[in-house]
């Protein structure tokens, strides 16, 4: 879902917590990259998967009012990207 529409429909609260969280998960997982050690490797995933959660939370929100609009492509892509953060998550605990 485009910041823009929900901007449009004046709906600038979600809008900027879907924005802040969602963008917040590539954060994370870039910040991981230049990890200090593998338990803070881990933490950012972590983090990076809590911000999932709260995506999804304001998707879902978006998704059961009617005066937002609904993006079902979101909800399967951050479905795929959390698989791939969890995998990565548990093996990395090994």
């Amino acid at each position: 879902m485009k910041k823009e529409i929900l901007e449009e429909k004046r709906r600038f609260i979600v809008a900027n917590q879907l924005l802040k969280s969602g963008t917040s998960i590539g954060a994370n997982v870039w910040e991981a990259q230049n990890a200090e050690s593998k338990n803070d490797f881990i933490h950012k995933f972590k983090i990076a998967a809590k911000e999932m959660d709260e995506t999804e939370y304001w998707l879902l929100l978006c998704k059961n009012s009617k005066q937002y609009p609904k993006e079902e492509k979101l909800f399967n892509k951050l479905e795929s990207i959390s698989k791939v953060i969890n995998k990565i998550i548990a093996s990395s605990k090994k």
